[in-house]
């Protein structure tokens, strides 16, 4: 299930539209911090990383939240767990 850095940015596009429904995520710009962008609280971060091991089994540990800061951040961690 390999997947591009664009791909890995759509799909957590996609994650955050649905998790907060009221943001406008088609905007987003890739290197600003997600929480700088929208109004996402620590738990809305953790519905985040609850559908990538939901949906595409990424196993993110705590210790690497932070590096899913922004949307570029999140492509360039994830793309090793897309291999």
């Amino acid at each position: 299930m390999t997947k591009t850095k664009e791909e890995i940015r759509e799909l957590v596009r996609e994650i955050i539209a649905e998790i907060a429904p009221d943001e406008d995520v088609s905007d987003l710009k890739a290197d600003v911090p997600l929480r700088e962008q929208l109004d996402l609280d620590s738990m809305d971060f953790l519905d985040i990383v609850m559908e990538l091991r939901k949906r595409y089994a990424v196993d993110v540990p705590e210790e690497d939240y932070p590096r899913l800061e922004s949307l570029d951040s999140c492509a360039d961690y994830l793309v090793d767990k897309f291999k």
